[in-house]
């Protein structure tokens, strides 16, 4: 992987770079221009970071359908949901086609397979990506369970840690291995690999009786309650409703939207008591890549049988069959 100036830098601006990766070359408009408010890092820094986790990102988006949302002008100007491929993509790109019952459309979404598509997708002014649970063999069948922490208004991060912490007991009582990473935001997200055998619907359903089981472990701490209005303030919110048909969360080492250009970091289990969002940006997980590597690489192998949690699931009562919130 390389950089090269297409053009003379001139007073500190350079019009168009190359990003040479995998073999192929990506042509970089407007590398100079700010993406990220509060320390100034543009455009070529965001494909920098993403070249220095390429594994890391590829491993999390791979055969994925995938959303891009697009900052054209930067993370402090308006944000673009990207289903749809964008036009005039190299067709090196590939794509998946995905189904959207409820208007009977299609869309043929980005699909990464390898650094490249990433990158590609930074020169369309992408910062986040946010891939299904399923990929692209069987669009309908998920092979991963997302685990969701959503604090409520009043919630500090240091209460979502201790939900971590609760989930992670019902995890090794399932005996389950779950992936942290920080949200890029107040939240905590933890990943499951489960094996692709079972419907978007009991996947979902699975993940309602695990967030019930952990608020029966910490009742004042945790909520599954279906409406917002319906959740106590200082609560944290186990999203069970991530796993539902084309919602999507952003990946792991997907960069946020933010002007400190946060990043969902993975973390090891024993980073998580001490973990603080604000930690992971762009400029500091670079050089934490280069030292630990990427903490998802043995997600695939650490597979789960959702069986288990469906038997609680039967076991409960009152599981919604439709997704309460889109």
């Amino acid at each position: 992987m390389s950089l090269r100036p297409l053009r003379e830098y001139r007073a500190a601006v350079t019009e168009a770079a190359e990003i040479e990766v995998d073999g192929r070359t990506v042509r970089l408009s407007n590398p100079d221009r700010v993406y990220f408010s509060a320390r100034g890092e543009t455009k070529l820094d965001l494909a920098r970071y993403y070249l220095a986790v390429s594994d890391g990102i590829v491993r999390a988006l791979r055969e994925r359908p995938c959303m891009m949302h697009r900052f054209p002008t930067g993370t402090d100007g308006e944000k673009v949901h990207q289903k749809r491929l964008p036009k005039g993509a190299p067709d090196w790109v590939k794509t998946v086609r995905v189904h959207f019952p409820r208007y009977n459309r299609t869309a043929d979404e980005l699909c990464v397979t390898s650094p490249a598509d990433v990158i590609w997708a930074v020169q369309m002014s992408t910062v986040e990506f946010h891939p299904w649970n399923s990929r692209a063999a069987d669009v309908e069948t998920p092979d991963e369970w997302r685990i969701d922490l959503d604090p409520m208004p009043d919630v500090e991060f240091p209460t979502v840690r201790r939900v971590a912490a609760v989930a992670r007991e019902v995890l090794d009582d399932l005996g389950a291995v779950g992936f942290p990473k920080t949200s890029g935001g107040k939240g905590l997200h933890i990943y499951v690999r489960i094996r692709p055998e079972h419907s978007f619907t009991e996947v979902r359903r699975a993940a309602l009786a695990f967030a019930r089981e952990v608020e029966r472990r910490a009742p004042d701490l945790v909520t599954t309650a279906w409406w917002r209005k319906d959740r106590e303030p200082g609560t944290v919110f186990l999203d069970w409703n991530q796993n539902t048909r084309d919602h999507t969360i952003a990946s792991a080492y997907s960069v946020r939207g933010t002007p400190e250009a946060r990043v969902s970091a993975p973390l090891r289990w024993d980073e998580v008591p001490d973990a603080e969002p604000g930690d992971f940006t762009i400029a500091t997980m670079p050089a934490r890549y280069a030292e630990v590597g990427d903490l998802t690489a043995g997600i695939d192998e650490s597979v789960f049988d959702l069986r288990a949690l469906l038997e609680w699931a039967e076991r409960d009562e009152g599981v919604p069959d439709e997704p309460p919130e889109v």
